[in-house]
């Protein structure tokens, strides 16, 4: 920016409508909080100063800002008597402003950095004591009106609750936001009244004052003025989510990602798609989710926080805090839990449940197992129905399974074991010890065969008149 810019975001407000134990400005949509998505666009302007004023469950509000832009100063509003009262008690909190401050709210979360740096540029570029984000709605209901003289000019903003029935009519609206210059306003924020309908001090009354003062206002009409929209309730908040996941989809579309029903496909604001990615229908993307060149995810799959190397497949499985190898396939009916790490061409497959693995490239866990605290080597195939017994009742334990082995199916590894590389387990094999490289590992006994049983233990059953009717038609043999 030319000059200073400090930014002043608030976030005192209750939020009765949301009936919520959670602040408004907290609640989460497409994968931050309302504020989170704000403080990212009030970053992109380069700020020399952020203050944040909270106010109502500070306790949660102030830290979650803290974590998310740890230099930005928190001023606390003890009651709220409007925006002019929050915007002082912002002034108060630090030493002095200069150059340029921009006032935005913390639950507006389709709001653009580029639309705000472009705001401040022109407000510094006219040289205004006042500036309007505006914009022209269909419905201007609830808003405040954007009032001009017959050349055009800004006289003043009024709330609905005070506008005149011809002002109602106006379709230009004040968005709330505001950039001010810091000399002005250090001066006329003690000047505010609150007479009026509300009984508060609205920051908007800084554009009489102004004008009073023969210092220039004005507006900068914003064309996607849906960027400064607040959500007061959950029906508002659920409207804006979808609208910013509409907006997500499309900008990854436009970069090459084929999204085949953007109708059922959910992508947080964080992750990131390379090109040619495909998503198919039913699939979410959340947190930090980065998914490689080629890659096809879905149908029917939700991965959070994952990362997806290129030309991997990934279908109808579920995964968090997983990483999968470039070419490997997951799923279908895979559920990838915390510190799953899949190799290169590597596969887990049908209901195959995972935790804290480490499978290398080319392994391979195809079918119906559970495999958790273990680490299996490159090339290794697991059979299926195996089940990795990694919890004694008091601690976990890990098992290692080398490379080129091969495991039989229904095997249970009681860890702690190891299964060295090239060793090979029998069927039904229950491995309690070390497997050295290259040997067969077998438990079960000889099988016995104990004829007539189902004739002799069964007799009236069904499954007695069935062997019964195959014993007479390969010998002859009667009951």
């Amino acid at each position: 920016m030319a000059v200073p810019l400090t930014v002043v975001v608030l976030a005192a407000g209750g939020g009765t409508r949301m009936r919520s134990k959670t602040m408004k400005v907290l609640h989460p949509i497409g994968g931050r909080s309302m504020i989170g998505h704000v403080l990212a666009a009030v970053r992109e302007t380069s700020p020399q100063r952020v203050i944040a004023v909270v106010g109502h469950q500070r306790e949660q509000v102030g830290p979650h800002i803290a974590e998310l832009m740890p230099e930005a100063v928190l001023a606390v509003q003890q009651q709220q008597h409007g925006t002019g009262h929050a915007v002082r008690i912002a002034l108060e909190a630090v030493d002095r402003v200069e150059g340029t401050v921009l006032v935005a709210y913390g639950d507006t979360p389709l709001l653009r950095g580029e639309s705000l740096a472009a705001f401040a540029a022109d407000h510094e570029a006219a040289q205004r004591a006042v500036s309007i984000l505006s914009g022209l709605v269909p419905d201007p209901t609830g808003y405040g009106r954007v009032v001009r003289d017959a050349e055009g000019e800004v006289v003043a903003i009024v709330e609905q609750k005070d506008a005149s029935p011809e002002q109602r009519e106006i379709r230009e609206i004040n968005s709330g936001i505001l950039a001010l210059d810091a000399a002005f306003l250090s001066e006329a924020i003690h000047r505010l009244s609150n007479d009026n309908a509300g009984g508060e001090y609205y920051l908007t009354d800084l554009v009489g004052l102004a004008r009073d003062a023969g210092l220039h206002v004005g507006a900068f009409r914003l064309d996607d003025v849906r960027q400064t929209e607040g959500a007061n309730d959950r029906v508002q908040l659920a409207a804006l989510g979808a609208e910013l996941n509409r907006r997500i989809l499309e900008r990854w579309m436009r970069e090459g990602v084929t999204v085949v029903d953007p109708a059922t496909t959910w992508i947080d604001a964080d992750v990131e798609l390379a090109r040619d990615v495909t998503v198919l229908p039913g699939t979410q993307l959340l947190g930090t989710t980065t998914v490689g060149e080629d890659a096809v995810v879905g149908p029917d799959t939700t991965l959070a926080d994952c990362e997806i190397g290129a030309g991997a497949r990934v279908v109808r499985a579920h995964g968090q805090l997983a990483v999968i190898g470039a070419g490997a396939t997951v799923g279908p009916f895979a559920y990838l839990r915390p510190g799953t790490r899949l190799g290169a061409d590597g596969k887990i497959g049908t209901f195959v449940e995972t935790k804290n693995a480490e499978i290398g490239d080319g392994a391979k866990v195809p079918h119906l197992s559970y495999v958790g605290d273990a680490e299996i080597g490159e090339g290794t195939n697991i059979g299926a129905g195996t089940i990795v017994a990694n919890y004694d009742g008091v601690a976990k334990h890990r098992t290692v399974v080398g490379r080129h082995a091969r495991t039989g199916s229904n095997n249970t590894f009681v860890a702690p074991v190891t299964i060295g590389d090239g060793a090979a387990t029998g069927g039904g094999t229950v491995v309690r010890g070390t497997v050295p490289p290259g040997a067969l590992a077998v438990s079960a006994g000889p099988m016995r065969v104990i004829d007539r049983w189902a004739l002799e233990r069964r007799d009236g059953t069904a499954q007695a008149d069935a062997a019964r009717a195959a014993l007479e038609a390969v010998d002859g043999e009667g009951a």
